[in-house]
């Protein structure tokens, strides 16, 4: 009996081809972003399909705007979008770092050494790391948090732009600090990011509350208001309409005036249930009617109509408000608290500011073009998240590839213990880790392998605990203490470089077959037609 090709229709690599094509890929993709580490990093122009263009220096911004089909260029963009949710920085870091695992691992693969070895190498060396990790953390004091800030930013932006975003975000951290019984809680997303073309970077501001580029119903009510009470509707305060396939009878004249009277009634009776649960400040998803502009105004409540659903959670996180429905089912326990709401009026546009007792802020981006107005927003976002996450855990690490290099200097004391080849998987890793500190003094015009020997040296040669801190000052291009230097970054990022780089190395080294199913050109449906005879 003949043997059957089940698989005529597809394209299959196994073994080392597999491996080798998988790596490629890896490095290549890590080559689009390896210039752009470091405070000397060198920007991308993105252009997309429709023209378009950006300026950035932000890696995952890079990847994920680029049109990848390699998938296992994929699985290093989702590990480096991952970085990137969590921690907000060290995406570059992520995918440079997966890529030279894999580069290292391919090198022992040709020397004889099993992927299975090398696994077990890469899982004993990162929990090596994650154990060093006590020895290098510094304490985050206010002024380090900051500093931490202003280096999640370096190459991304210029220097002067790089503290006054970073102190911003540090203040707006501050604002939406939570005290829960299981520690402190910092969520980013209860600052909301205003837009705004013109004027220059430096003009971005941060405003204490939620503002929204949004007018009240109508100039006769209040502009300024105190502290007060406010009700959150999911819904609006106007005449419900008539499904379309209704049909009316009128039996006498004058039925339909008293029908609308009887809807402007009703509406009137909301109004007056507002006023008397003490409701001052009212902001609706969608429309008021104009029949009750006077009535509202009367009753001195400043309302707003077609308040965005986020605007709308926003505030209800910063009132204890809760959102409803329907205005004549709230009770008083459905109600939130303000410290104040007035109306401001911004290059011609009039902004709604409140201010709520739960915290909040609004950051003000500003720049004289759109693209320019992106990446401040961008790299506010980036500081705010590093941020949010040292107010969680203020725990820090030296930067200038100092806390690398010092891992590096551990694992190939801690691979002597092993016997077998996992020693040389290990030793793998440290040097996979010596990657960073590489690409930084590439990225500043400096010779790679002698910066790199230097800061050793120095590390080795240094007295205490002290000689961890060594890295590289790229703008001085010599060795110092890192954080006498002011750069620092959160332990969190780190730790998360190193798991998040590991596993996707760990996922493609672990693939020895790849099936590529060979696809035909589709054609599209014809519609259907009736024939009639």
């Amino acid at each position: 009996m003949s043997e059957v090709p089940i698989l005529k229709e597809t394209t299959r690599s196994t073994g080392r081809e597999a491996l080798r094509n998988n790596i490629t890929a890896a490095m290549a993709l890590a080559g689009a972003v390896r210039t752009t580490l470091g405070p000397l990093g060198q920007d991308k122009l993105l252009i997309d399909d429709e023209g378009r263009t950006m300026v950035t220096n932000d890696g995952v911004t890079v990847l994920e705007s680029a049109k990848v089909e390699h998938p296992v260029a994929k699985m290093l963009i989702n590990a480096s979008t991952t970085q990137d949710r969590i921690a907000r920085d060290g995406t570059t870091s992520a995918v440079l770092l997966s890529a030279e695992l894999l580069q290292n691992a391919w090198e022992l693969v040709l020397q004889g050494v099993h992927p299975s070895a090398i696994a077990r190498g890469y899982r004993r060396a990162e929990e090596a790391c994650r154990e060093h990790f006590a020895k290098l953390i510094v304490d985050a004091t206010p002024e380090r948090q900051r500093q931490a800030a202003v280096t999640s930013l370096a190459g991304k932006i210029h220097e002067a732009m790089q503290h006054h975003l970073a102190g911003l975000a540090y203040e707006a951290a501050q604002a939406v600090v939570e005290e829960r019984t299981n520690g402190i809680v910092v969520d980013p997303t209860r600052v909301k990011i205003l837009t705004q073309t013109g004027g220059a970077m430096t003009d971005s501001h941060l405003v204490t509350g939620l503002v929204l580029a949004k007018k009240r119903a109508t100039d006769l009510m209040p502009k300024h208001l105190d502290s007060g009470k406010i009700a959150l509707v999911d819904g609006g305060l106007e005449r419900r309409e008539l499904m379309s396939s209704v049909n009316v009878n009128l039996t006498k004249a004058g039925v339909l005036e008293e029908f609308r009277q009887q809807e402007k009634a009703l509406l009137h009776e909301q109004v007056d249930h507002l006023a008397a649960m003490g409701v001052t400040l009212l902001a609706c998803k969608e429309g008021i009617d104009d029949d009750v502009h006077r009535r509202l105004s009367d009753a001195g409540i400043q309302a707003y109509r077609r308040v965005a659903r986020s605007d709308l959670d926003l505030l209800a996180r910063g009132t204890n408000a809760t959102l409803n429905h329907d205005i004549s089912s709230l009770t008083e326990r459905d109600l939130g608290v303000f410290i104040s709401s007035r109306n401001e009026r911004w290059n011609g546009v009039m902004h709604w500011i409140v201010e709520t007792e739960e915290g909040g802020a609004t950051f003000i981006a500003k720049g004289s073009t759109n693209e320019t107005v992106g990446e401040v927003e961008r790299c506010f976002a980036d500081a705010l998240g590093v941020a949010c996450q040292l107010l969680e855990e203020p725990h820090l690490l030296p930067g200038g590839g100092a806390t690398q290099i010092a891992l590096a200097r551990h694992l190939r004391r801690f691979a002597e213990q092993f016997p077998g080849r996992e020693q040389l998987a290990i030793e793998a890793f440290a040097d996979a880790l010596e990657v960073i500190p590489r690409v930084l003094a590439q990225n500043a015009g400096l010779d790679p392998l002698d910066t790199l020997l230097q800061t050793v040296a120095k590390q080795t040669t240094a007295e205490g605990d002290e000689g961890h801190f060594i890295g590289m000052n790229v703008r001085t291009k010599v060795p110092a203490n890192m954080v006498e230097e002011g750069v620092v970054e959160p332990l969190r990022i780190t730790r998360q470089v190193l798991s998040g780089a590991t596993e996707a190395a760990l996922s493609v080294l672990r693939i020895d077959d790849v099936l590529w199913a060979k696809q035909d050109p589709t054609v599209p449906d014809m519609p259907e037609t009736d024939d009639e005879s």
